[in-house]
């Protein structure tokens, strides 16, 4: 088997099918198995995807067990050399399985991904450098949106969309769309399911990078993700400032993990002023 998709369905399933139908357009030769996760939809999802896509394997996980829980629930019930993690908000081309695991075999790639699209075409962000806690401060202070600042110290979360136009080597990718090595997801035990959602990918590209493991950006092919469709703004809001506090407890020193806090309230801090939205305060007390 030379791939399999991992798509975890919670609640969505019309997004699902949009997701499946475009995956039966694509033009790959590849011998690939799609396994859709339910998370414990209970909604009748799995009956009405069955329907209509007979050649995708469904599953319930018995519960929310998460992104994490349930790519790694995906995974033991998969056999392919690549698997690729894709969520269930996300629209193929016709060639992008193709090219993308073309260009990942060439370059010999651990962990890759591809460019994402908005709705109307334009470049989504992904990814960006390990959070440090220059980056984290940059990100907090808003530090790395002045002009030229990105150039000398790439952000934790990379926004320059010129980024995204040319193949690069960044420290994370986002879950939205990851290839992944079987051996590599295997020797790194999968994600952290203590994450229940956002920075999982990050703490797992910051495993993979310890090891030496290569994570290739790709300009192209691409894919279209429409964002949010089984989660919220302020859960990933939240869910971020949860995930780092995690990876910085589970990585890094106590002294960096206090400097880590604080640097989240102020960020939290200055954001409720200019934003003037409340879930700053939450993200205050989260901190």
């Amino acid at each position: 088997m030379d791939l399999s998709i991992i798509i975890i369905n919670y609640k969505t399933k019309q997004v699902t099918a949009d997701c499946l139908a475009s995956i039966s357009k694509s033009k790959d030769k590849l011998n690939k198995e799609v396994v859709v996760v339910d998370n414990g939809s209970a909604d009748g999802s799995i009956d009405y995807l069955k329907k209509r896509f007979p050649w995708v394997k469904f599953y319930d996980s018995g519960g929310n067990l998460g992104f994490a829980g349930g790519n790694n629930f995906g995974f033991r019930r998969s056999s392919g050399k690549y698997i690729w993690l894709l969520n269930s908000d996300t629209i193929l081309k016709s060639n992008t399985i193709d090219t993308l695991m073309k260009m990942a075999v060439k370059q010999n790639s651990s962990i890759a991904s591809c460019r994402l699209l908005n709705s109307d075409g334009s470049v989504q962000p992904q990814g960006g450098y390990l959070p440090d806690l220059w980056r984290v401060k940059a990100w907090m202070l808003f530090i790395d949106d002045l002009p030229l600042i990105s150039w000398f110290f790439p952000a934790y979360h990379v926004n320059c969309i010129s980024y995204f136009k040319k193949n690069r080597h960044p420290g994370w990718l986002a879950g939205t769309a990851m290839l992944i090595s079987r051996d590599v997801y295997r020797k790194l035990k999968g994600l952290d399911d203590k994450i229940f959602m956002y920075g999982e990918d990050v703490e797992f590209c910051l495993r993979a990078n310890q090891l030496g493991y290569r994570v290739d950006y790709f300009s192209r092919p691409a894919l279209t993700h429409l964002g949010q469709a089984s989660g919220s703004s302020r859960g990933a809001i939240l869910g971020e400032y949860k995930g780092l506090k995690y990876i910085y407890q589970k990585h890094y020193s106590h002294w960096q993990y206090s400097w880590l806090r604080l640097l989240l309230k102020t960020g939290a801090f200055l954001r409720k002023i200019i934003f003037r939205n409340k879930i700053y305060d939450e993200a205050f007390k989260l901190a």
